[in-house]
């Protein structure tokens, strides 16, 4: 799917082990090249220096032969030389062997017609005691010249003996050596192409077979999907790290840009979230808390090729949802209490048609009257000590829930609220979640199961309290409720337990307030919000 959306122009280019492959042969024939000139360079100028001491080393051989100084000293110098010479010259395989006297006139040359001439180069440096070697230009061609002075019993130097090998004679030799140098380099250059081969290969597999466009496009296209997703993402390696982090994520979270690379434990405040976020096994929709936010949490790991390398966290913003499902939840429960209070009401309003039919009219007025003093009783003790509208629909319709539940819901006697409640959302989380908590702490109980809320304002802010008749908080557990996930219920959605009184707490800890809690014959909260949430006092 991937590939069919990547342009067919960029498939018709080289491949990237192509083009890898290519290169890598390039760069390997280009060094080889070079090497290569630079290897026979060194050849030929190594090979340039043995023929010179070659030259040398036979020229004073022949300069030390008692028969050269005498013949110098004789008549006819020429006579004696030019054979010896020659025979020395054939022998050691030279070019030429060139013996002249005191005057640099050649007494022996393999061209017989130069004999008596004088020799082209200036003969002083060795007249004055000096062996030489050279590369020359003479009569024969470019030679490797090896020069060494002819001297008397008593060093005095008579002539010069001059012994050199052509150019055209090196030449060969290198020609010789090339076969060598040849299989060398061959030998490098089937090593580079297969050096190259297994590169290109690899890259192919570490690339999944992309070429480069291709992986372009498939960069631009994740990061402009995650970017643009409306769910958090959190990628991190196997070592716990940062690698990826999208926009949604960073907002949730309350992330800064620069957290890529970070281990994720010390961007994430401890709870929870990090606790889902950071485990080792997998994790599906787990509902967690985020300062402010209700998010829903889930964790994979990423497994490449067997090997698990990361893991993908995803994060869904439920804070609304949260809301809307709790509003939901106490809709229904209030709907479940008025059907059931119509139900008794019926039952009741039949009794009381059945007495009329009876003719006890007494009684069935009693009847009438006593069922609409109690109900008018909670709502005229709520509306005059609750002012705050939204509080006291709260309370009433706990107060529905509380009856069809069998439990009694009492308004404490030192409530007082005279008038609305500026923030009243934050109050009406706390109470709303801890009377919720105190309902299903008492119906663990068998009877005598009633909840108190009291709730007054004074100079000092908003006290608020819920106590019930339940079996209370256990020992040591004190702290421990008020920890997102932490409950001791069983047995119903575990993943969404354990949020009531984290609510509670982060409500609470917003404002600013603190919270108590206490064994009293059952368990007591009491939450203190201080002047910040404004009230009405009352007067």
């Amino acid at each position: 799917m991937v590939l069919a959306s990547i342009p067919v122009l960029a498939r018709r280019r080289l491949s990237l082990a192509t083009q890898v492959l290519a290169f890598q042969v390039g760069t390997v024939l280009a060094a080889l090249t070079i090497g290569a000139i630079a290897s026979v360079w060194l050849v030929r100028t190594e090979l340039d220096e043995q023929y010179q001491q070659r030259a040398l080393a036979v020229a004073k051989s022949v300069a030390a032969l008692p028969a050269v100084a005498q013949a110098l000293a004789g008549s006819e110098p020429s006579m004696t030389l030019q054979p010896l010479a020659e025979r020395i010259r054939i022998a050691s395989g030279a070019t030429f062997i060139v013996v002249t006297d005191g005057a640099g006139i050649r007494m022996s040359h393999p061209n017989p017609e130069l004999i008596g001439k004088p020799v082209d180069e200036d003969p002083r440096p060795v007249f004055d005691g000096h062996d030489i070697i050279v590369i020359e230009q003479g009569t024969l061609g470019v030679s490797a010249r090896g020069k060494t002075p002819i001297r008397r019993s008593d060093g005095t130097i008579i002539g010069i003996v001059s012994v050199g090998y052509l150019e055209d004679q090196i030449s060969a030799a290198l020609l010789d050596d090339l076969p060598q140098i040849g299989s060398a380099l061959l030998l490098a250059v089937a090593l580079g192409v297969a050096g190259s081969l297994l590169l290109a290969r690899r890259l192919k597999q570490q690339t999944f077979g992309l070429e480069p466009r291709e992986i372009a496009t498939l960069l631009e296209q994740r990061e402009a999907s995650l970017h643009g997703i409306r769910e958090g993402m959190v990628a991190t390696d196997k070592e716990g790290r940062i690698t990826l982090v999208n926009d949604e994520a960073k907002r949730l979270l309350g992330l800064r840009d620069d957290v890529v690379g970070q281990p994720l434990v010390e961007v994430v405040p401890a709870g929870r979230l990090r606790e889902v976020l950071s485990s080792a096994d997998g994790a599906a929709d787990h509902v967690v808390l985020a300062g402010d936010r209700v998010l829903v949490a889930s964790r994979k790991p990423v497994v490449v090729r067997g090997e698990t390398i990361g893991a993908v966290a995803t994060l869904r913003d439920r804070t609304e949802l949260e809301s809307l499902v709790r509003q939901l939840d106490d809709a229904r429960g209030l709907t479940d209490a008025l059907r059931a209070q119509a139900h008794e009401f019926s039952n009741r309003l039949h009794t009381i048609a059945g007495l009329i039919e009876l003719g006890r009219h007494d009684e069935a007025l009693l009847l009438s009257t006593q069922t609409s003093a109690i109900s008018q009783e909670l709502t005229e003790s709520l509306l005059k000590k609750v002012g705050d509208p939204l509080l006291g629909a709260l309370l009433l319709s706990k107060a529905a829930v509380a009856a069809e539940r069998g439990i009694d819901l009492r308004i404490g006697a030192n409530t007082r609220l005279a008038g609305p409640i500026e923030g009243s959302r934050d109050l009406i989380t706390i109470v709303g979640n801890l009377v919720e908590n105190a309902f299903e702490a008492v119906s663990t109980t068998m009877r005598d199961r009633w909840v108190e809320v009291s709730i007054r304002a004074d100079e000092s802010g908003i006290v608020a309290s819920v106590h019930d008749s339940g079996p209370g908080i256990l020992a040591g557990l004190e702290r421990d409720i008020f920890t997102e996930g932490f409950t001791t219920k069983e047995g119903r959605g575990s993943q969404r337990r354990g949020l009531g009184l984290a609510l509670v707490k982060q409500a609470v800890d917003r404002r600013g307030g603190t919270i108590m809690v206490r064994n009293d014959g059952g368990a007591l909260f009491e939450v203190r919000l201080p002047a910040a949430v404004t009230a009405t006092l009352p007067r």
